[in-house]
């Protein structure tokens, strides 16, 4: 009987153990432990502008961490960003290293098998390839079997591929494949649409290249938090539909630079008369 009891108690700390080694980011009580941390970690992109990119100084800057200050201010507790990249976002979240992603997350069965998705979702966007002017290209049939410069880890990658017959040259991040293009590498840049439309804002960019494709494959953004953080979930599905109810994300668009989406729009419309 001693033995018994001895074996469920080791046990029991063994589990209690692997608990307390969870980042808070996966905490069941996840507001409550932000605010006695009395900071929100967010992860976000550093090298997609307009969406999340730094300034001169170095202070990531943008659209998203825009929308993560907004987060902090209505917990009342201070921000700190990190920056993430595609192939690493869903990782950093996974390990507690960040309490929640605005890092331009498309929205996609495998991740919500992963990760907790806020609904509804905060964005949406099409795919796209920055082209230079001189390359003569109008339509998505003239990629096949051309090398296009993408991001690893985006998810449309293997469906451009597949649909188009353009060969996929990844890199890490977002600059490297504009680098690459730049140096003749490649004949495009395959990337999220809005990326792509405030690249353009750049008068280096918009004399040389162009966005002259329809767009495809539209996906919407989510924003996530680990598994079981049901406290910030709630948060945020409020406050998501409340920046709809405000038209906050179509300011964010125009403030940025860009044009706001259709979805944007359509959204705010949808929830601008909402009582609740």
């Amino acid at each position: 009987m001693r033995k018994t009891t001895c074996a469920l108690i080791h046990a029991a700390a063994i589990l209690s153990g692997l608990g307390f080694g969870l980042g808070t980011a996966g905490a069941a009580d996840g507001v409550d432990a932000i605010k006695q941390r009395g900071t929100l970690v967010v992860g976000v992109k550093a090298d997609y502008k307009p969406f999340g990119f730094r300034d001169p100084s170095g202070t990531i800057i943008g659209i998203e961490p825009d929308l993560a200050a907004d987060v902090a201010k209505r917990l009342g507790v201070k921000l700190e960003l990190v920056p993430v990249v595609s192939s690493n976002r869903i990782e950093f979240l996974q390990q507690g290293k960040v309490d929640l992603l605005i890092a331009t997350v498309s929205d996609k069965p495998e991740r919500r098998r992963v990760v907790q998705a806020i609904d509804p979702q905060y964005y949406s966007d099409f795919v796209n390839v920055l082209l230079p002017k001189k390359s003569g290209i109008k339509d998505w049939a003239e990629l096949k079997g051309k090398p296009v410069c993408a991001t690893s880890g985006a998810w449309y990658n293997k469906d451009i591929a597949r649909t188009y017959g353009a060969e996929i040259v990844a890199f890490d991040g977002s600059e490297k494949p504009l680098f690459a293009l730049k140096q003749g590498n490649c004949v495009g840049y395959l990337y999220d649409q809005t990326f792509i439309q405030g690249r353009l804002l750049d008068e280096e960019w918009k004399a040389e290249y162009a966005m002259p494709l329809k767009g495809v494959l539209e996906a919407p953004w989510i924003m996530a938090v680990a598994p079981g953080n049901s406290t910030l979930q709630a948060l945020l599905e409020t406050t998501t539909k409340d920046w709809m109810k405000t038209g906050f994300v179509v300011a964010e668009e125009k403030k940025w630079g860009i044009e706001p989406t259709d979805y944007s729009k359509a959204m705010h419309e949808k929830y601008k008369n909402a009582t609740n």
